[in-house]
């Protein structure tokens, strides 16, 4: 769970959309697909490690990884949710 008020200062480092906290459902679906393999962070990595967390952008289409309690938020480490 992150902070109320730290998330509401976060914004994607690309779009600088705000960022939201991913629901458990994107979350099952998203470690769903790294389980299949084949997904690709946007810096061209193979995602293999099933997230814990994660923050999504307000258009839904990027959500980036919570590792450990920290926000991972470096535009080569969003994973594409579709």
């Amino acid at each position: 769970m992150i902070d109320k008020e730290l998330l509401s200062i976060l914004a994607c480092p690309e779009t600088h959309q705000p960022l939201a906290e991913a629901d458990a459902d994107l979350l099952a679906k998203t470690n769903e697909r790294i389980a299949a393999g084949g997904v690709k962070n946007v810096g061209g990595e193979e995602v293999t490690d099933a997230l814990e967390a994660g923050l999504v952008r307000e258009d839904g289409k990027i959500v980036y990884p919570i590792r450990d309690g920290i926000p991972v938020l470096l535009i080569d480490e969003g994973i594409p949710t579709a």
